[in-house]
Formats: C-alpha cells, structure tokens, sequence
C-alpha cells in the first residue's frame, strides 16, 4: 500500500518529522516527560493540532467509571498518541494503545518510544472499524 492510500497518510508525516526532530536533537534515553514537553513544543512550532494529557471516561453497563484512561497525544483530533522512553516495547504497550484508540473510537494510533540512541522506534496501528466514523 503507498502512503498517500493510507489512512491520514500527510497527518503521520506530520508527527512522525516532529518526533523524528526531538530524536535528532536530544537524543536517546531521556525520560518520556521530557520527550512529551519537547514534543508539544515541535507540535505549537510546527502548528500542528494536539491535546496533550487528555482524560477519557471509561464506562461498565453504562455507569462511569472512578478509572480513566490518559493517553499521552491526541493529534490532529484524528490519531492517539503513545509515547514511550523504554529499551523495548512490549505487547503491554501495543495493548495500552489499542485500548486508548478503543475507548475513542480512533482509527489511527502511534507508538513511539524515544529510547534508543541510534534512531527513533515507532509502530503505526490502524483499527479498520473506526475508519468510517
């Protein structure tokens, strides 16, 4: 599939140069705090729409729940964010994402860990259910 088929193709582009320019100028193995502040400050330079820190409602058989899921990034009100500074990402992290783009009912989420000095990780997931919403 060519990127420009794939879904908010030029949205990935988008924040993948961001996060791509705080691995080239501050390097691998720092603490995710300080990838996610210096990633909100790329995103405001670059005016590229996010939330950061958001608070979503989970529900059981309709009643709310005290627990709330706090993904690290919404971007472009289109995609969630993940961002990670481990030295290998798990299942437990792809499974937080995918539960975060469950809960919101978003087609497109990004792991990113930050981690590794020689170059950025990150996976692109696509939940196809919610591609029409």
């Amino acid at each position: 599939m060519a990127v420009s088929d794939q879904p908010l193709a030029q949205e990935g582009y988008d924040l993948l140069g961001a996060a791509f320019e705080v691995h080239n100028v501050l390097g691998g193995g720092l603490s995710e705090e300080i990838y996610q502040q210096s990633l909100e400050i790329e995103f405001q330079m670059r005016q590229l729409p996010f939330q950061s820190k958001r608070q979503l409602r989970v529900y059981y058989k309709e009643r709310l729940l005290e627990t709330k899921y706090i993904p690290d990034l919404f971007v472009h009100q289109h995609f969630v964010v993940e961002l990670q500074s481990v030295s290998a990402l798990t299942s437990n992290h792809e499974s937080l994402l995918l539960n975060y783009m469950r809960v919101t009912r978003q087609p497109v989420g990004y792991l990113i860990n930050f981690a590794p000095t020689d170059k950025l990780q990150y996976q692109r997931f696509i939940l196809s259910e919610y591609l029409d919403d």
